[in-house]
């Protein structure tokens, strides 16, 4: 299951996507989750489905990628859907003694876990077409304006994209714990809840002090680079918006136009 885990992996390409100014992927995957949450029907939702896939086509990423950073998430995705299944109240379809289930608490969970699924996977393709050092570039300048009421703006972005970045080594590591205590006669499968519990103190106390030893040699590297902090820092690359910027927010604006639209005058069945 951890080897599923691709959120905070980076993957090298020239598309269209991966080309974007980290300031407009920001914007944009900002303004397709607000999308997805306007979205109060079956066929205004299928509109941001739409768009996730046409996005994730110009990104020319394998399709394995979708399914690898949805698995992880499958147990609540399931949760979700039988939570409002069998307590979001409406006209009864299916009845047998004290469950009910209604058309409206079926419709209901499917739009939540359309909407999980291309929530995980639009906050995925950002980590996945973006380097962390253009990620980090692209949150200080959308935050500049905060640096006017004293907010540490590049720290907080470099601690953002820091803990992104050490997502994958972490769950690396996690990995490289489990086989070594399994490899001593360690037994994490079997037992109840309370044992399977107990049987993750051994994973756990050693990758905290893995973290903690790679953060202490970050932050020493980090001070022999005589990292100071955001004040007279310069940027070797310059970033500029372009036509293909401005393109991709007109899609979105395109999209957001046509939900809405749906809304108003689409038809009533499946809507909430």
């Amino acid at each position: 299951m951890l080897k599923d885990i691709t959120f905070g992996q980076y993957f090298p390409g020239d598309s269209i996507i991966h080309r974007l100014d980290p300031r407009m992927k920001l914007i944009l995957i900002i303004g397709y989750i607000v999308l997805l949450f306007v979205a109060d029907g079956l066929f205004s939702l299928l509109i941001g489905v739409a768009m996730g896939v046409a996005f994730y086509a110009l990104s020319k990423l394998p399709w394995k990628l979708v399914i690898k950073c949805i698995k992880p998430i499958m147990p609540i995705i399931i949760f979700t859907a039988v939570l409002n299944i069998f307590f979001v109240e409406g006209d009864p379809i299916f009845e047998w003694k004290f469950i009910s289930i209604s058309g409206k608490g079926v419709l209901t969970a499917v739009l939540m876990c359309i909407r999980i699924i291309c929530l995980i996977a639009g906050s995925s393709l950002l980590t996945y077409t973006t380097t962390p050092i253009a990620l980090t570039d692209g949150l200080e300048r959308l935050m500049k304006p905060l640096q006017k009421i004293k907010v540490p703006v590049h720290e907080l972005s470099m601690m953002m994209t820091i803990a992104l970045r050490f997502i994958p080594t972490l769950i690396d590591e996690t990995q490289k714990i489990m086989a070594a205590q399994k490899a001593r006669g360690a037994d994490m499968e079997s037992g109840n809840v309370i044992e399977k519990a107990k049987a993750l103190i051994p994973i756990l106390i050693p990758l905290f002090v893995s973290a903690f030893r790679r953060a202490d040699e970050l932050a020493l590297a980090m001070e022999c680079r005589c990292y100071h902090g955001g004040e007279g820092r310069t940027r070797m690359k310059q970033l500029k918006l372009s036509g293909k910027d401005l393109g991709a927010a007109l899609f979105v604006a395109v999209g957001f136009a046509a939900v809405i639209l749906m809304n108003i005058f689409g038809p009533e069945v499946f809507r909430l």
